[in-house]
């Protein structure tokens, strides 16, 4: 995985789409599953797009909160709250009074369903492997969703009746066409939303070890036994916590991929304590970038398209 965009869109993907697309007018709420660790990231624009075509409120479910740093979940709360219509709520599947909280938001946010004596109808989605079949499979109290820790699990479309006047709609983990913003590319990988052939362990290693250095030092330092006196760089910081795992190749060197995958493996199964990727104001300022490199290549798309055409008028005389 390079620092470009991200595109991974595959056929199935697309055939969800059109089905989340058609359904969504009948559903009164939608549930949307985040990765708590990286509440931005794995926002789906797509998502955003289908709820301001069809005006529908949403719980925001950031879910692997035992994994996440607790105060930076709390600011994140309370950022996703500003937005009208929306409210969100930090979980662990671990714990099932967290997961049925998901079933009071949605009655609060449509309270006209069940004042009718009718069933409310959500629709859960999420990116792949933020655990959200877990999640479904909570609610109802039974295996109905199949779960794995490889992304895009669902496939089909499937309408669960829940036992407390509730209709959930499981939609296909769908990623969106293009993951425009880089950082977010990175964070998706180092968290496996996206499937680990899709990257390359060290440019992974290395991004996520530069923000965990500046945001949770004494963290890493406790986890890899490392001095006060840290590495300035990411590469002679990756190669301290290869030679402290014996990450070693002939001759002494340290082997990098081994390195990286220790790392990656470690922040994701909670080893290296709770981490959140990402915080709202970093988010700010890396989407004004994002906007600044589009108009950079729209403006560079439009000089290379008048070059050719004063080249063709040339070549025409």
């Amino acid at each position: 995985m390079s620092s470009n965009s991200i595109q991974w869109f595959p056929g199935h993907m697309h055939k969800a789409r059109k089905e989340i697309e058609e359904a969504l007018p009948k559903v009164d709420v939608i549930i949307e599953v985040l990765d708590a660790r990286i509440p931005f990231s794995s926002e789906n624009p797509l998502i955003k797009t289908f709820r301001d075509k069809n005006d529908k409120p949403v719980v925001k479910v950031l879910n692997k909160r035992d994994l996440a740093d607790p105060e930076m979940t709390q600011l994140w709360i309370e950022h996703l709250e500003k937005e009208q219509n929306v409210k969100a709520i930090a979980i662990t599947t671990e714990n099932i009074n967290e997961v049925n909280q998901i079933m009071d938001l949605c009655r609060k946010l449509a309270p006209h369903r069940e004042e009718a004596g009718k069933k409310i109808r959500t629709m859960i989605m999420g990116i792949p492997n933020v655990g959200k079949s877990t999640i479904i499979n909570a609610l109802a109290g039974r295996t109905v969703a199949i779960t794995g820790n490889q992304p895009a699990v669902t496939r089909q479309q499937q309408r669960i009746n829940l036992d407390n006047g509730v209709l959930l709609s499981d939609t296909p983990g769908i990623l969106w066409p293009k993951v425009e913003n880089p950082h977010s590319g990175f964070r998706l990988a180092a968290t496996g939303a996206i499937k680990d052939t899709a990257m390359d362990y060290i440019d992974v290693a290395f991004f996520t070890i530069e923000y965990l250095i500046k945001a949770y030092p004494d963290m890493i330092k406790a986890r890899y036994n490392l001095d006060d006196d840290l590495p300035e760089s990411e590469i002679e910081l990756m190669e301290e916590i290869g030679r402290k795992r014996g990450c070693l190749k002939g001759g002494g060197r340290v082997d990098l991929h081994k390195a990286s995958v220790i790392l990656i493996n470690e922040l994701r199964n909670g080893t290296l304590g709770n981490i959140t990727l990402e915080h709202p104001e970093m988010i700010t300022q890396e989407l004004i970038d994002v906007a600044i490199e589009a108009e950079r290549k729209a403006e560079q798309k439009a000089k290379t398209k008048e070059e050719r055409r004063k080249r063709y008028l040339k070549n025409k005389r």
